[in-house]
């Protein structure tokens, strides 16, 4: 069970995957816009019916589209979980109902807890971002960064809070259904439920604080049914030299236009060749030094590029590791500022370019750093073999097998 963006959405899909070809029988339940993630995959599919594109694109999604971060504007993005949460509610109990096992990320976490205790089900939580309290960094959905060890695990107790003010409108109601006692406390088996963190340790260590049914697996990378690029875009990969991609997933910008225009001009003041994802923000470049693409499996393309400019969400930052390339981080909310600073402190990005920051010359400078000093690529390369060689997945694989 998942909710959000593609990118909470498509490390499930290779994870699945794989459960599948260890025996199991695997659903994986989520917004109907992400059903084709797993033609081919042999996982089942249970939509659900919130489509995030066009909430983000209503009027009470566009409190989110600015470049702001932090806070305030973790609040409207919360009121706008909270408005929608209660549309997915039957669906997620419908999938539950059949199922031996509840596998659950966290955007539903607390909700998936309730519904496995309601029908006994063992859980297991999947996390693609560290989201437990630690004194070592301050919350990842704030920025990261460090607010001191005490301010540390406060705020992250405070973020937790937060998050479950998403689902007090629906948690009487589904643990009425379940006939749960109104404001029971979880049994022991699902107030500690194990959570298995998809991300390399490489590039977050194991916070020492964390209590002991947590851990850190590796990253989970999604299912690819393409094997190969697009004819176009191998065309223009063969055309010239690596170029750099660019692209801001399922972000949303207030002018793509001029955003674009800031690209390509950045990209051609340090004379490099340009492949732009369209994405959410509607992007979009013209030349004969740039393409425009839509979605291309990263595990494909990256490993051709020169560098990654990218918004750094958990998944974007995990497929540019994987591929061994430098990377130019153009956070823009949430925990974006926190994998951003990640690939700096891991040495394959020179620094961060928010986007409220990002113009073409501050493009340009941090581009002709990431592709033109060995230091990054040297880095970066080293990385990606030791994050390729991590065996994430099979550690899911296997702490499914001991659930009962």
């Amino acid at each position: 069970m998942t909710a959000g963006s593609r990118g909470d959405v498509a490390p499930f899909t290779g994870l699945g995957h794989a459960l599948v070809r260890a025996g199991h029988e695997v659903t994986l339940v989520t917004h109907g816009r992400f059903a084709p993630l797993v033609t081919g995959s042999g996982v089942g599919f249970h939509p659900l019916p919130v489509d995030p594109r066009a909430e983000l694109e209503s009027e009470r999604g566009r409190g989110l589209h600015d470049s702001s971060s932090g806070p305030g504007k973790l609040l409207r993005a919360i009121r706008l979980a909270r408005a929608v949460v209660g549309d997915m509610t039957d669906d997620l109990l419908t999938a539950a109902h059949s199922a031996d096992a509840l596998l659950a990320a966290a955007p539903l976490a607390p909700l998936a807890r309730t519904i496995a205790e309601g029908l006994s089900l063992p859980i297991l939580g999947l996390h693609l971002q560290p989201i437990a309290p630690t004194r070592e960094f301050a919350p990842p959905m704030l920025g990261g960064g460090s607010w001191g060890a005490l301010g540390n695990r406060l705020a992250g107790h405070g973020v937790e809070r937060a998050v479950e003010r998403v689902f007090a409108p629906v948690l009487p109601a589904v643990r009425a259904r379940l006939g749960l006692p109104a404001g029971g406390t979880r049994s022991r088996r699902h107030r500690f439920t194990p959570v298995l963190h998809g991300f390399s340790p490489l590039l977050v260590p194991r916070p020492h604080d964390w209590r002991p049914e947590l851990d850190i697996t590796g990253y989970w990378w999604p299912y690819d049914r393409d094997r190969q690029l697009p004819a176009f875009l191998r065309e223009f990969l063969d055309a010239g030299p690596p170029p750099v991609f660019v692209g801001l997933g399922s972000a949303t910008v207030p002018d793509p236009r001029r955003l674009s225009a800031e690209i390509v001009r950045g990209l051609r003041l340090a004379g490099l060749r340009g492949v732009i994802q369209r994405g959410w923000a509607g992007l979009a470049a013209d030349g004969d030094d740039l393409l425009t693409v839509d979605e291309v499996p990263h595990s494909l393309l990256f490993p051709e590029t020169a560098a990654v400019v990218h918004h750094c969400d958990a998944g974007t930052t995990a497929a540019g590791v994987r591929a061994g390339v430098p990377a130019v981080p153009v956070p823009i909310q949430f925990d974006e500022a926190f994998w951003a600073d990640r690939l700096v402190t891991a040495g394959v990005a020179p620094r961060s370019v928010p986007l409220r920051r990002l113009t073409a010359e501050t493009l340009a400078a941090t581009l002709t750093d990431a592709t033109r000093d060995p230091r990054y690529t040297e880095r970066a390369r080293e990385l990606g073999t030791r994050v390729r060689a991590e065996d994430g997945v099979g550690r899911v694989v296997a702490a499914v097998s001991r659930l009962s």
